[in-house]
Order: C-alpha cells, then sequence, then structure tokens
C-alpha cells in the first residue's frame, strides 16, 4: 500500500469529521442563539426553573450537581418532555425566563459571573431530577457558585469528536512510524490488514469444534467457526432476528475457556456503537452457567451505571459498583466523604448548612482543599479500579467509552464490535488499537451511522417508467415512481433517536469498480486497495466488504422473528433469497397469542388471521402537512393517523395486549401527533417512535405509517431501502403499512383506507 493512499486515507477521514463536528455545532449554536427559552424547551434543548439539590462525588473525581424543579416555581416536579439524555454535553446557567429570544445565552458569561456557568455530561436523568457531571479538572468548576434558579442547557457534544481526532492523529503516526509516545500501541497486524498495508492470513482450519450451545443452526455454526479460524479480522453479517448476538455469545465462550481449540482463555474487549448493544450482550453473558470448575465468567461494563439498563445484576457488573465493594475502596470512600462534605458547604446545600456558602479568602481556601482531597481520591480510585479490571476476563464499553481514563494503556487478545455498521470508522478504531484480532458484527442493509453533513445538494432524482396502479405510482424495485427527493427535510430529531437527515448509499455500494476490459480481472484474495471514504457512512464493515469481498464474512441465514410472509420481502429484494424463516415463527399468527380472541370468523381472519396488512390510501386525498419551517420542520399526515388509532383500537379489541404492538413513523411530527391520539388511552406500554429507534428490537405486531402522499409524489428519504428494511422487520406476527411497494398489492391484504 502506497504511502500517498494512506495519507488520502487519512486526510479523508479528519476531513470529514470536522465536516460533522461543525454540523453539529452549528445546529446547536443557530438554536440556541436564534430561539425563546420556551422554544428551546419545546424542542427539548432545555430544562428551565431548575434549582440545586445536592452535590457529590464520582467515578473519576468528578463533581456531580443534582437538580429538581422546585415546588415554589413549579406545580409539579415532573419534568416536562425533552431531550437531554445519560452522555450528553450539557451547560448549568442562570435561569432565563423571558419570551423573546435569548441571544445572549449562547455568549460566554461576564468575568463576574463566570463561577455562575458550569459545562459538564449529562450524567442521571429521572423524571424528576437530572444530574451534571462536571470534570473537576475544569476551570469552571473549580470555584462553584451556581445561582438559585438554574437551566440545563444541551451542547452540541465535541468530547466524542475530540476522541475520534485524537484516534485518527494516533494512528495516522503509528502507521508512519512517528509516534515518539512510549505507551502507544504497536503498528500490528491487525492494523496493518484494515489499512490494506498487509493481506489477510489464511484462516487456519479448526476440526472438531465442540459448541457450548448445540441448538446453534448451521450458519451459525459456521459463523463462529470462521471467527475462531481467523487470524486478524472477521464479520458476521445478521440480518434482523438471526440471532447474532446468540452467535456472538458462543464466540465469547469459545474465546474465554480452556479447550482443545483454544488452550489458553483469551482476554475480550467488547465494544458496541450504543449502550443498548453492550447491555444485550451483558444480560446474555451475565446469564450464563459456571463453568466445569463452578466459576462463573467475570465480566465488567464500563460506563455510568445511569447509562446501563436498570436490572440489578447488571448494575452490579458495572465498574463503578464493583470498585465500590473492594477492600482498597474503604479508604477511597472516607476520602470521597470528606470531598462531598466540603463540596455541600461550599455550595451552601450540605447538612446543617443555612443559606449561601462561604465567600472571600475562606471560600478560596476550601477550594485549595476541595483540589487535594480530589487528587488523593483520584489516586485511591486508580489503584481500585486497575485492580477490578485486572481480573476481568471479558470488559465491556461502548465504542467510545473504550477510550476513556480507565482502560488506558490496557491491552486485549480480540476485541469485538457490535452494530458496527451503526458505527463510524473513527469511532471503530478507538478499540481496535487496544487488541490484536477484531470481530465485527453488523447488518449494512439497515441503517448506517447518523451523520448530519451529508451533502444533500448532491442527491440524485431517480424516475421509472413503470405504470401506475390504482392512482399510485410503484417502481418495478421498491420505490414508487419519479421519486424526487423533497427539498428542506425535517432535522427535528433533537426528540428522535436518530437525525432524519436523509441518506443514500454510496456509490461504491451500488456498482462495484470497473474491471478493464484488456486485463484479466485480479483474484479477489489479492485485492486490497485502500480507498478514502466518500461519505462517514461508509463504516468499516463495508470498506473491509469492499476490500477482501465476501470472503471476510459469514451471513446468519435463519431468521426467528418473522412470519415468513413479512420475511418474503427483504430477503428477496437485500438478502439475495437467503434469509429463510425458521419453522417456529414461519407460520406464527396473532391469534395464536394465548390472549387474543375474535368475535366472528371473519374478525379472526381479517384482525387475527393475517400477517401483512396493507391500508391503500390512493384516491383518499390524505395529504401530508408541513410542521415548522424550512429546514426545521417534520412531516405529519392526520388523516393516516385516524386510521392508524382505529386499527389499534380493533388489535387491542381483539386481545392484542398493548406491551406487543409498536406504532412507528419515520417523520417526527408524525410520531408526535400518533402520541397526542393513542397514549392518552393505551399509556406508554403501547410503544410509539421512530424507525430509526426501533432498530434492533421486535414486537408481535408493528404498524407502520409512512406519512408521505402529496400531489407531486415527492418521497424523500422514504426512498432509503435500510430505513424501509428496518421498518418492515421489527413485526414478529403482524406487518401493517400505509403508501406500499408492488409487492404490498400482490402479496397483501389490501384494504380501502377512507375513513367512512
Amino acid at each position: 500500500m502506497s504511502s500517498d493512499a494512506l495519507a488520502n486515507f487519512f486526510q479523508r477521514q479528519k476531513h470529514l469529521l470536522a465536516q460533522e463536528r461543525a454540523a453539529e455545532v452549528d445546529r446547536s449554536s443557530l438554536l440556541l442563539s436564534n430561539c425563546a427559552p420556551k422554544l428551546l424547551e419545546q424542542k427539548g434543548l432545555s430544562l428551565g426553573g431548575l434549582g440545586v439539590v445536592g452535590v457529590n462525588i464520582g467515578l473519576g473525581g468528578k463533581t456531580l450537581v443534582e437538580l429538581e424543579r422546585p415546588t415554589a416555581y413549579h406545580s409539579s416536579p415532573i419534568f416536562p418532555p425533552h431531550g437531554l439524555r445519560p452522555g450528553d454535553l450539557a451547560r448549568i446557567e442562570a435561569n432565563v425566563s423571558s419570551a423573546g429570544p435569548s441571544k445572549k445565552a449562547a455568549k460566554k458569561p461576564v468575568e463576574n459571573k463566570a463561577s455562575q456557568v458550569a459545562e459538564g455530561v449529562v450524567y442521571r436523568v429521572t423524571d424528576t431530577r437530572i444530574v451534571i457531571a462536571i470534570d473537576g479538572s475544569d476551570s469552571s468548576s473549580e470555584d462553584l457558585d451556581l445561582p438559585e434558579r438554574c437551566r440545563v442547557l444541551k451542547l452540541a457534544n465535541s468530547v466524542t469528536y475530540d476522541r475520534m481526532d485524537k484516534t485518527i492523529d494516533l494512528l495516522e503516526r503509528i502507521v508512519g512510524g512517528t509516534s515518539n509516545d512510549k505507551t502507544s500501541p504497536e503498528q500490528t497486524r491487525l492494523v496493518q490488514v484494515l489499512l490494506a498495508i498487509a493481506l489477510r492470513s489464511e484462516n487456519i482450519p479448526i476440526p472438531d469444534v465442540k459448541f457450548f450451545d448445540e441448538s446453534l443452526n448451521a450458519s451459525q455454526k459456521d459463523a463462529v467457526n470462521f471467527c475462531l479460524q481467523a487470524a486478524e479480522v472477521a464479520c458476521i453479517h445478521g440480518p434482523p432476528g438471526t440471532g447474532k448476538t446468540h452467535t456472538l455469545i458462543e464466540i465469547i465462550r469459545q474465546l474465554t475457556a480452556t479447550t482443545p481449540v483454544n488452550p489458553k482463555p483469551l482476554r475480550l474487549l467488547v465494544c458496541g456503537a450504543s449502550n443498548l448493544s453492550v447491555d444485550n450482550i451483558l444480560e446474555r453473558l451475565l446469564a450464563l452457567p459456571p463453568d466445569d470448575t463452578g466459576k462463573k465468567l467475570k465480566v465488567t461494563r464500563i460506563g455510568h451505571p445511569a447509562r446501563v439498563m436498570a436490572h440489578q445484576s447488571i448494575l452490579d457488573a458495572t465498574l463503578e459498583m464493583k470498585a465500590s465493594r473492594t477492600e482498597q475502596a474503604v479508604l477511597a470512600k472516607d476520602v470521597k466523604n470528606e470531598l462531598e462534605t466540603a463540596l455541600g458547604v461550599l455550595s451552601g446545600k450540605g447538612k446543617g448548612v443555612k443559606g449561601r456558602g462561604p465567600r472571600g479568602a475562606e471560600r478560596r481556601k476550601m477550594w485549595d482543599e476541595v483540589k487535594a482531597l480530589r487528587k488523593e481520591y483520584r489516586q485511591r480510585e486508580g489503584g481500585v479500579v486497575n485492580s477490578v479490571l485486572s481480573e476481568s476476563q471479558v470488559v465491556l464499553a461502548t465504542c467510545h467509552s473504550a477510550g476513556g481514563r480507565q482502560l488506558r494503556n490496557l491491552d486485549f487478545d480480540v476485541v469485538i464490535i457490535d452494530e458496527a455498521t451503526q458505527a463510524l470508522e473513527a469511532v471503530c478504531w478507538i478499540p481496535i488499537l487496544k487488541a490484536k484480532k477484531l470481530i465485527l458484527a453488523g447488518d449494512p442493509m439497515q441503517l448506517p451511522p447518523t451523520v448530519l453533513s451529508v451533502d444533500k445538494k448532491k442527491k440524485v432524482t431517480k424516475t421509472a417508467t413503470t405504470k401506475p396502479s390504482s392512482g399510485k405510482a410503484i417502481d418495478k424495485d421498491q420505490a414508487p415512481d419519479k421519486i424526487s427527493v423533497a427539498e428542506g427535510h425535517s432535522s427535528d430529531s433533537e426528540h428522535s433517536d436518530s437525525s432524519e437527515t436523509e441518506t443514500e448509499l454510496s456509490a461504491d455500494k451500488e456498482k462495484p469498480p470497473p474491471v478493464k476490459k484488456d486485463k484479466p480481472a485480479v483474484p479477489k484474495k489479492s485485492v486490497s486497495v485502500l480507498r478514502p471514504p466518500r461519505t462517514l457512512e461508509t463504516t468499516l464493515f463495508d470498506r473491509l466488504e469492499k476490500m477482501y469481498g465476501a470472503s471476510i464474512k459469514r451471513m446468519l441465514q435463519v431468521q426467528y422473528r418473522m412470519h415468513a410472509d413479512i420475511c418474503d420481502f427483504p430477503s428477496k429484494t437485500l438478502y439475495a433469497s437467503k434469509l429463510t424463516s425458521a419453522p417456529s415463527v414461519a407460520s406464527h399468527l396473532l391469534r395464536d397469542l394465548p390472549e387474543t380472541h375474535a368475535d366472528s370468523p371473519d374478525d379472526e381472519k381479517e384482525v387475527l388471521g393475517t400477517p401483512v396488512v396493507f391500508f391503500d390510501t390512493a384516491g383518499c386525498e390524505y395529504f401530508e402537512r408541513l410542521e415548522g419551517d424550512g429546514d426545521e420542520g417534520s412531516r405529519c399526515n392526520e388523516n393516516e393517523a385516524t386510521v392508524v388509532k382505529n386499527w389499534v383500537d380493533k388489535l387491542i379489541s381483539a386481545g392484542v395486549l398493548a406491551s406487543q404492538i409498536a406504532v412507528i413513523s419515520p417523520y417526527q411530527a408524525q410520531v408526535t401527533l400518533l402520541t397526542s391520539l393513542i397514549r392518552p388511552q393505551y399509556g406508554s406500554e403501547l410503544e410509539i417512535g421512530t424507525v430509526d429507534g426501533m432498530q434492533g428490537r421486535e414486537k408481535d405486531a408493528v404498524i407502520i405509517s409512512l406519512v408521505r402522499s402529496n400531489e407531486t409524489r415527492e418521497v424523500g428519504f422514504l426512498k432509503e431501502k435500510r430505513r424501509l428494511n428496518v421498518a418492515m422487520t421489527r413485526a414478529k406476527r403482524h406487518l401493517y403499512l400505509k403508501r406500499w411497494l408492488a409487492w404490498l398489492e400482490q402479496n397483501a391484504d389490501v384494504r380501502y383506507a377512507g375513513l367512512e
């Protein structure tokens, strides 16, 4: 691999990351500078009228500021809907109550009020309290003197980008041989293979692997074998419902146990693109039985306890909880108590403290004591953390968290990254540099990473010439005729799990590089070309598949979620007809659920006995409406929402439980509308959310509201086949769709959607 190709690759990664950082900062600063306080709250970017109720110390000596809504200013202590989540960057500042735009809020506070502003990370959120973790090394927290009434603002998160930038810089220095830091990772064979500096080693055959879980199907066993045999890197392609996590658990057991295949147990770092994916794996690992010697697998979860599942067993496996139970933790706890007492006095919120804290020289003296105590606490805590992690066979963290202080200078034998097709390549390199072997798992046919900086101006209008049917245009593939990308699409993702920014497949994904006719094609196993990514949506999984071909992965081929009719379309169009349905789910229907019942044979067939129902809105004039202005808008469809509500009523009346139903839509405005219609009657058990937020999950009955209905036949980002794939593969037994595709007209129970 030439040095020019490597330089181009690193330069392109840095450029794309800089663009993405700028896009997030621009969006955040625009909103914060132009929005009135009340509008900021409506957009979920702030919580106002808060008061400090406590100041504590967290892992790493961080100052934890706890805030709530005081009863003196609010009729209810419960927060209004908001978009502040654990891990978000946030600022605590003086409350602003004016109704007009608050441009001053985005500016730096004046010097004499610097101590009344603090920036940190959202640590914990409940219905009534929010905790902000402020790094003790920040100058803003050296003398924390917050106002009586505060507000919390969500800021653009630069921490993640800083860590990705540093990782790419480090990788470039390692490859270039210019890293002088003795603690820097070496240029391993894995790094060389991933960057096409060296070819992949041939897989080493392993005969007679004894599986811990004999219930694995043939494709799952093949994937396990493939990962054990790979010397540097292996990929698992797991379509929806195929047991990807189940397969990863078997791989982890094989690598951490002493077996003829694996004579020396290996140390693993297991990462994911999201906290949910990491916790799903952790939950399965904790449920494993002890080995032959009666010992359980030693696992530790890195990350804030507030960000993991609220199950006690999972909380007990977090680093913070484990560290608190060690013998060394007793001394650290004494120092922590002194710290919290001092901070309580300084904030005026400590026990026995009345009014404001000390002023002047006395205050400066106490802050000097706090600095000394914090330093001592970090030293003692560091020893406790190292002790816990050195005993762990498997450490779990998000890709981003793997670059934290706790794992600094720690090495692992294998790193496993789940949901690798939803993670930016740069963030995957954070854990990769800590290991000698890599296993990636994901599905490139589901949603890519959320990218704000995709250039919409380069979107292409796609047309088809097939004849419209029933008043609608149906494309010969999967998208309506005369697709025009709608301009000014919503970016109201501050309330949703993922941005509504339109994405498109890269050109490389659609068309393989052309082969010159006058030269024979090069054998695939020798092709190893490093190409700079076109956008950040090109994941490491995608890039490796392009570099090494299908030989670098194994696909799981049996799905255990969907009725065969629901599975049929995605299998044919996205998975080369290789995705099959397990006999246990191939014919299951809602009528097979124990609680369901029907008042008549017709109801049993139409409501409980049909796996795919298509309500045709052609000719109904159920036109969409744009909520908001321009790029800040999102679309909704009131008539369609009413049809959805009516169908929910029918399912519930037939005995389907609210907890077994999900209503999803690609548009946040439609989600908001559906919530206002359905939630008052059926409560929070009936899930309502975005398509993006449903990725990786399932329900017995899924109702999809696709919203788009207009005279110009614009479908916007609904043409993204990966988003539609996520939507249609969430349902186990029953799927209900609004404007769909030609396949539905041929295979679904088509019904007229009129409300009369």
